[in-house]
């Protein structure tokens, strides 16, 4: 039995009520799907977006069509679930993520990963996540996001030239 016959499986044991089955699903999936909300909404907010996108597809698992189609269908909920913790995010800025002053410091030097990240648009960051980290196309990508592959593109083109732009002390 194959992986994608197993998922097929579980899912179809799930939809019978068995939430061990569900709980193996969700085993399975958990560190691709935090790693997809950490790039969207950041570490804090990750576990828990992860958490409520289970939550929401162990209660519509019925509308599943394909049930080999789990972990595309999961990881869409899960984004959906991301943006919608990033917009009521908008405005609050964690003390932690305010770096110290520092004189006469490059700019560019002083940014980490998650800083250059934060500033793109969550679409731009999950895309550039889904391309780098996780290896995916932009015809595996586009169903996820719900966007097409050209927009996949698009997103990826715009984040990194903001990116270009924060690196030499510009604004994005």
């Amino acid at each position: 039995m194959s992986v994608d016959d197993a998922t097929g499986d579980l899912v179809r044991a799930a939809r019978g009520g068995d939430r061990e089955a569900f709980g193996l699903l969700a085993e399975r999936s958990w560190h691709r799907l935090v790693r997809l909300a950490r790039s969207v909404v950041g570490e804090l907010e990750a576990e828990d977006a992860v958490q409520d996108g289970l939550v929401a597809a162990w209660g519509r698992l019925g509308s599943l069509a394909d049930p080999d189609r789990f972990d595309a269908w999961v990881s869409r909920i899960v984004f959906r679930r991301c943006l919608r913790a990033n917009r009521r995010q908008r405005g609050w800025v964690s003390l932690d993520a305010v770096p110290e002053a520092a004189i006469g410091c490059d700019p560019a030097a002083s940014l980490s990963a998650w800083q250059l990240l934060s500033r793109l648009a969550p679409r731009q960051r999950a895309v550039l996540h889904l391309t780098v980290v996780e290896g995916m196309t932009d015809a595996e990508i586009a169903p996820l996001l719900a966007i097409t592959p050209a927009s996949v593109r698009a997103h990826r083109r715009r984040a990194r030239e903001s990116i270009a732009r924060l690196l030499q002390g510009g604004k994005s």
